[in-house]
């Protein structure tokens, strides 16, 4: 389980950032970043853990726990994105860096560090330092995490409400059989990311068709 000794060690003002959403083939990068006040208390930190390791159910728990916690001023988060416009022009490792540094801008004051998840240290508005496997380690991590995938797949259900036959309240855009055969029967939307080569080889196809 996640724990506090990274923020602790490191003391000052650190946040826990977290990206979510590198992987689809549809919808936005989003990043989370979050400060605790103070460690976080035994019932909140219990609710806190990677957030692919914890069912839909927890990370909904979870996320209306750090809304609350956010509420009663013992956290400071901020949530921010990079769209698929932007994830067309920069990248998608570039996006997620550009979202990790959106949200760290968003909080109400400025950092000393900021815990990173994974290997590959973003340029950032503060100091930074990288956890291999952060979200699963450090409170702080894994509270963006949460926070980071609960908003991101709610923002992919509201657009499944828009484009019904494609089903992205299911997938959230990742690239399962039932979102390639959409991409194969139906073609991409203008949320679909170019440059992603399954979205480009269905647009190549579909051009291909109609020549």
């Amino acid at each position: 389980m996640p724990d506090y000794s990274f923020e602790r060690e490191a003391g000052g003002r650190v946040a826990g950032v977290d990206e979510v959403g590198r992987g689809p083939l549809a919808g936005p990068v989003l990043a989370a970043a979050v400060v605790f006040a103070a460690p976080p208390d035994s019932a909140l930190a219990a609710l806190l853990d990677d957030s692919k390791k914890l069912t839909a159910a927890r990370r909904n728990l979870a996320f209306a726990a750090l809304l609350q916690a956010a509420r009663e001023g013992r956290l400071d988060y901020a949530i921010a994105g990079a769209s698929v416009a932007e994830i067309a022009r920069l990248n998608i490792l570039r996006a997620s860096h550009l979202a990790m540094a959106r949200a760290l801008h968003r909080l109400r004051q400025p950092c000393d560090l900021a815990l990173i998840d994974g290997h590959m240290a973003p340029i950032l508005p503060c100091k930074v330092r990288c956890v291999v496997g952060g979200d699963a380690l450090s409170l702080s991590i894994a509270a963006a995490s949460i926070l980071a995938k609960v908003t991101r797949d709610r923002a992919m259900s509201r657009l499944g409400q828009r484009f019904p036959e494609w089903g992205f309240g299911r997938h959230q855009g990742y690239a399962t059989a039932e979102h390639r055969a959409c991409l194969a029967r139906l073609g991409p939307t203008p949320h679909h990311r170019r440059g992603f080569a399954p979205v480009d080889q269905f647009v190549l196809e579909l051009s291909a068709a109609t020549d």
